[in-house]
């Protein structure tokens, strides 16, 4: 995908073309350099004739990572790139509340405090400033790829899992199902596994007659595992991958 992206003079983008005519077209004069990464050239005269191939974009979107590549019919890859989203909108307007509260409390500390008093923050429909980042940051990336390649087609991915479904297909009928999941009727995940394994140590299925149990997850949000509290740390960790490859699950 060795490519230089060309621009018209007027910043219309034409179809890329090999690293020897840039090169060739740079050494004549015919083109300059206007970004570097990606290499883009833009010409100083129009061509005689522009012709340009059916070009799709593709997107994957995502909540952290988004990827983008263009593909022309034959399947050929002309660009790729992968994009960070922010996730650190909320934390920054938390910091930036805390600070202008802690100004007005040092500059105007008699000022009558103010609610509600923001057309952004009572109407109905909008988005929060999180969506409202990822969504320009698709945009922005979108815009600058037609900005390079002449786009005529563009393809998103969507992906949406319901987790909650997969377990228990019943859910898409009856929704009120959603609120009873492993943990209904129990105080926490900690009291579904002990009341699960029968308040027993999965390690020593109860030999050591131990009443302090501690409960340990061998698999990361897939098996819950009971282990009695007495168990070395040594033991523990020589044991950790065996129980991991057994899986021992669930009751």
């Amino acid at each position: 995908m060795n490519v230089v992206y060309v621009l018209s003079p007027d910043r219309a983008p034409l179809m890329p073309c090999s690293c020897a005519i840039a090169r060739l077209l740079l050494k004549q004069g015919k083109a300059k350099v206007v970004r570097r990464t990606p290499f883009t050239i833009k010409l100083h005269t129009p061509p005689e004739g522009t012709y340009t191939q059916p070009l799709t974009l593709g997107i994957d979107t995502g909540s952290s990572v988004l990827g983008a590549a263009v593909a022309d019919a034959s399947g050929n890859v002309l660009y790729l790139s992968e994009v960070e989203v922010r996730n650190d909108i909320a934390q920054i307007m938390k910091e930036r509340a805390a600070l202008r509260r802690n100004r007005r409390q040092r500059k105007t500390r008699y000022r009558p405090p103010r609610w509600l008093n923001r057309k952004n923050s009572i109407k109905t429909g909008r988005f929060s400033p999180t969506m409202r980042s990822k969504i320009d940051a698709h945009l922005r990336e979108i815009r600058f790829v037609q900005s390079l390649l002449p786009i005529t087609s563009m393809v998103l991915e969507t992906g949406t899992f319901d987790p909650h479904a997969l377990k228990n297909p019943q859910v898409l009928q009856n929704k009120w199902l959603y609120q009873k999941g492993i943990n209904y009727g129990y105080a926490n995940t900690k009291a579904y596994v002990l009341a699960r394994d029968g308040y027993t140590c999965q390690h020593c299925q109860g030999q050591s007659k131990e009443s302090r149990l501690e409960v340990h997850h061998p698999v990361f949000q897939v098996n819950s595992v009971l282990l009695k509290k007495c168990v070395p740390d040594g033991d523990y960790q020589q044991t950790k991958g065996k129980r991991s490859e057994q899986r021992l699950t669930t009751g």
